[in-house]
This record gives structure tokens, sequence and C-alpha cells, in this order.
């Protein structure tokens, strides 16, 4: 059993509250038992949600407390993140799930590479961050 960014199964639970692509999403096998996993819906943010982006660092300082998640609009949208991060490793916990395919660039879900400013950054999506500290291997799908 694996998890997986919902979005990646063309749930429509992006920000823009649309599905990704179909040249984009994965194709479930009868091989692996997936498990869809939002953290931003989790965290209790609404979708079609305001865009955002990490301030400050990354993820892992998110979870440090030195960066912020803030919206488009410039709301403070940190604990919404944490909280969703936090749901999904307790899922990965009570299922027993030791990976997770994530979203490319995403705040949450990014591996390696979010977005800042519409560009590419160096660093993990807080839910990237939080799996990895608990031990998850976390995968990112490329788009």
């Amino acid at each position: 059993m694996r998890g997986i960014s919902a979005c990646l199964l063309g749930v429509a639970c992006r920000y823009d509250g649309c599905a990704l692509p179909p040249d984009v999403v994965v194709s479930a096998t009868s091989e692996v038992s997936w498990v869809p996993v939002c953290p931003e819906q989790l965290g209790g943010l609404t979708t079609p949600r305001t865009p955002a982006e990490i301030v400050g660092g990354d993820g892992h300082g998110v979870l440090a407390g030195s960066a912020r998640v803030i919206d488009s609009e410039g709301r403070d949208v940190t604990d919404a993140f944490v909280r969703g991060a936090e749901e999904v490793a307790a899922l990965c916990k009570r299922l027993g799930i030791r990976e997770v395919v994530l979203k490319a660039r995403s705040p949450s879900c990014g591996v390696g590479t979010i977005r800042r400013g519409g560009e590419p950054f160096a660093g993990d999506g807080v839910t990237a961050a939080l799996l990895k500290r608990r031990g998850i291997a976390v995968r990112c799908h490329r788009e």
C-alpha cells in the first residue's frame, strides 16, 4: 500500500479546484493499493483556495518555525499546512504506509523543489518535510 497526492489520481482538489490534465494523472494498477491524500484539504483549507507559497525557507523551515506559508492575499495559512501534513503522517502510521508519491513543486507536497514567485526553488514542501522526518519515503511525480 502506498500513499499518493489525490490530485495525481485525477481528484479535483488542486488550489484552483481543477483536476490535473489526463496526461499527468497516474494510472492506478492492480499491483499497488493507492491511498489518496490531499494535505491542504486535510488541514482544513477549501477547494478552490487561494494559491500559497512558503516564505523564508521551505517545509523544513516551516516545521522548525523559521518559515511561513502565505497565500497570495497575504494570509498566513501555515497552521493549516502543518495540520494537513500531520494528518497525512498519522494516516500513514495507522495504515503502515512507508512510501508516498507526491505532486511536484507544491508548497505541501513538493519533493526537492517547490515554487516561489512562480519559479522553481530548492526545498521540500511541508508534508514532504514531515514525512521525511518520520522516516517515510517520499517520491516526486514529475509533470
